[in-house]
């Protein structure tokens, strides 16, 4: 039996003194891309603004839409290097052109009403508010973007919330706190409707028919999300998962749910290990095989997207016609 994920985070604590005594983790290749400021794709869309470039009668349904995964937990000291997954904070992901971001919120201790940052029980030591406040900031700047969201009720550890009280806290952000006018909350819209909103995708309970995220599949969503696996090779398994999502996206053009197809993967090895190695394996030599085909891959989380340029940008060359 695998274990779980909140219980990997809470086996990998026990590793901390061996980082303090200098253990060192796999990073990426020399050869590995990085992002630079004011950087374009190989085919010529600016990271920072290339939805603007795209027809806006096109539906976020017809894209491929880079995302991270866990998009705050970017310092291994609030957890462990098991639940660290970003280099990038919010505003240079979204410059560099992600454009999925993966929130998940406890309650936060000695403010009743508000929702911090987490990873199962891990605090990043940011509010809901400062993630959408550094949302608002990037699309004021870039009104031709979008930010899609991901909202999670982490339920996790000592500030875990039910769904009521979950659902409470995510009111008086919208109307106490003022963040309603920032979203979009009902069904997939076209582009040009969804340009300067965050799309909200609802991982929590709710009766407000909002777009209401599956891990697996439901009415809106087809959901690669595999990060445990049994066998001799599972990083080879789960790269399998990945190009076999990437190809039933490539055939079903018009189908009328958002595929998701997670690269990250747990399952008992380094979020960074695991991450270059289906990166080098799997996911670089799939989209460097077919970089002049347009696709609708639908979002695609990752971690560390700064040891990965090149996949970032072919992801979103995949909007280029």
């Amino acid at each position: 039996m695998g274990i779980a994920r909140r219980d990997l985070l809470k086996w990998g604590a026990g590793t901390g003194a061996a980082f303090a005594s200098g253990l060192t983790l796999p990073t990426a290749l020399p050869g590995t891309a990085r992002a630079a400021a004011g950087a374009a794709t190989p085919r010529g869309l600016p990271t920072g603004d290339w939805m603007s470039r795209l027809d806006g009668g096109l539906s976020l349904l017809d894209l491929t839409i880079p995302g991270t995964h866990d998009s705050c937990c970017e310092n291994p000291a609030y957890g462990t290097e098991w639940s660290h997954t970003q280099n990038w904070g919010v505003p240079q992901q979204l410059t560099e052109g992600v454009r999925f971001l993966d929130i998940r919120c406890n309650g936060l201790q000695g403010a009743p009403d508000e929702l911090g940052i987490y990873h199962a029980d891990n605090y990043q030591h940011l509010r809901l508010q400062d993630v959408l406040d550094q949302c608002r900031s990037f699309l004021r700047a870039h009104p031709g973007e979008t930010v899609l969201m991901r909202l999670r009720n982490e339920r996790a550890g000592g500030q875990a919330l039910d769904d009521a009280e979950f659902m409470r806290r995510v009111n008086h952000y919208l109307d106490g706190l003022g963040y309603r006018g920032l979203f979009h909350f009902h069904g997939w819209p076209a582009l040009a409707t969804a340009r300067g909103k965050v799309v909200l995708l609802a991982d929590f309970a709710n009766p407000w028919g909002l777009i209401d995220w599956s891990s697996g599949e439901n009415a809106h969503f087809d959901t690669q999300d595999v990060w445990q696996t049994g066998g001799i090779d599972p990083l080879g398994t789960k790269g399998q998962y990945i190009t076999a999502q990437f190809d039933k996206a490539f055939r079903n053009p018009g189908y009328p749910k958002m595929f998701v197809n997670f690269l990250s993967y747990a399952g008992g090895y380094w979020p960074k290990s695991s991450s270059q190695s289906l990166m080098d394996r799997t996911v670089y030599p799939y989209l460097s095989a077919r970089t002049e085909q347009r696709a609708r891959f639908g979002i695609v989380p990752m971690d560390f997207p700064d040891f990965h340029v090149n996949v970032l940008r072919m992801l979103i060359d995949k909007n280029a016609v």
